[in-house]
């Protein structure tokens, strides 16, 4: 564990709650809300969105498709 860890620094540490319009369970992860707002879920006009493990586990399954067609498009 470093230093800014035992501080408890970021806001997920100091409790954020998820941005996803309806939730108000605490956050897990901080990703870029445009990002957020192209999976499809409901964010407000923040730089940053907060989301919870079950939306996390939902962003990433939205975005597993595109993550698969970047990669292609950078491989060959």
């Amino acid at each position: 564990m470093n230093k800014l860890e035992a501080l408890g620094v970021g806001r997920i540490d100091k409790g954020a709650k998820c941005s996803v319009s309806g939730c108000g369970r605490e956050a897990v992860r901080s990703l870029s809300a445009e990002k957020v707002k192209t999976a499809g879920l409901k964010v407000g006009n923040e730089k940053r969105a907060y989301l919870c493990k079950e939306h996390y586990k939902e962003f990433k399954k939205k975005t597993k498709k595109d993550k698969q067609i970047e990669k292609w498009r950078y491989s060959a």
